[in-house]
């Protein structure tokens, strides 16, 4: 079968939790609205079918980078993430009657001749929202990919004011089994610039990365799991001493994990908390060491340019914790902070990650 390569670019915005931290919302909004991690997500059983369909849930507070797809003939168009988290693609739609909807682009199914009606209705927890709506059928538009009578879900409902700070639409999953045919898809995210970044399907740029792919086998095909033998800072086990499992994910800006695990490596970069975040003196960003995370006995340095970010000036860690509601065992995402880093090679045909240093 011949697989069709295209390449998507995407655009780096301010993510949920910038836009409430610029407007001064954002202590009062953490408080309200804890969103670490979510319960079960590993072990969610799906509700009965032909009622609703609950998926994996997803910390969406923090996603950053946007691409355009469109819906529909002729074409609507919408910003989405592209999120290896999930499996679902959902828009907002003209009978949603949340406040976000106002503030969004919205599918009007009227407005396009190839939309069919399933009558099945979709509900999405999220940590911190859910979105409610149904299931329809349509053409799908993705840069030069066209996927007939595609299933999506529309909103009637989206539940939380962070939808109402976002700046995307909707979400696009390209976890297991995925809307897109081809096997082989890649992440290429840009540093400091809002441009640069890109996704892109059916093969491989390899102008986007140094070296050679080290491949990685995965451990869950769900959810892009892979084994991670451990964390290592100034040469000592800082987390994972026994080996634990981790997520490659698209979905999530940060690098999240245990709690417990987390608050030591805050101590270890003398961050300090404060209003539900940490900060790190600004005199110390250049001093401090790599963490180093070992994959399939291979070494990924995360400088402290990486998991220190400054905002309005202020330096703060990016590291978060929340992963024990997810697995009894130690367990780890590698967000948008590793993938910068590390071009990032998801193939479903094999069952594997490629990484590589990205240029």
């Amino acid at each position: 079968m011949l697989w069709l390569w295209c390449r998507i670019p995407l655009t780096k915005v301010k993510s949920i939790r910038e836009n409430l931290r610029e407007k001064g919302l954002l202590k009062n909004f953490l408080k309200e609205h804890p969103f670490n991690m979510i319960q079960n997500r590993l072990n969610q059983k799906p509700a009965p079918q032909g009622k609703v369909s609950r998926q994996p849930l997803r910390n969406y507070f923090d996603m950053a980078y946007v691409g355009n797809i469109s819906i529909g003939t002729p074409p609507q168009q919408f910003s989405v993430i592209f999120d290896t988290g999930s499996s679902d693609l959902w828009v907002p739609s003209i009978y949603c009657q949340s406040r976000a909807c106002n503030t969004h682009r919205v599918f009007d199914p009227f407005k396009s001749t190839t939309f069919r009606y399933s009558g099945v209705p979709i509900e999405l927890e999220y940590a911190s929202g859910m979105m409610s709506g149904y299931l329809g059928y349509d053409t799908v538009r993705i840069s030069n990919l066209i996927i007939m009578g595609q299933e999506f879900g529309y909103s009637q409902w989206e539940e939380n004011e962070a939808f109402d700070h976002a700046m995307f639409d909707g979400m696009l999953g390209l976890g297991y089994p995925g809307l897109i045919a081809q096997p082989v898809f890649a992440f290429y995210l840009s540093t400091n610039k809002e441009e640069g970044s890109v996704v892109m399907f059916g093969g491989v740029d390899r102008s986007f990365y140094k070296g050679e792919l080290k491949w990685v086998p995965l451990t869950k095909p769900n959810y892009w799991q892979i084994a991670l033998d451990r964390i290592t800072w100034r040469g000592y086990v800082v987390a994972c001493k026994s080996g634990c499992q981790a997520v490659i994910d698209t979905g999530s800006s940060l690098l999240i994990g245990p709690t417990k695990e987390v608050i030591n490596i805050q101590k270890l970069i003398n961050a300090k908390p404060f209003q539900e975040e940490f900060l790190i003196q600004c005199s110390t960003m250049n001093t401090l060491p790599d963490f180093i995370f070992t994959i399939n006995n291979v070494q990924y340095p995360v400088p402290a340019r990486a998991y220190i970010q400054k905002v309005r000036g202020q330096p703060r860690g990016n590291f978060s914790g929340g992963t024990e509601d997810l697995s009894d065992k130690e367990f780890w995402i590698l967000g948008d902070v590793f993938l910068r880093l590390y071009f990032t090679v998801f193939d479903r045909g094999q069952d594997r990650i490629g990484l590589a240093p990205a240029v």
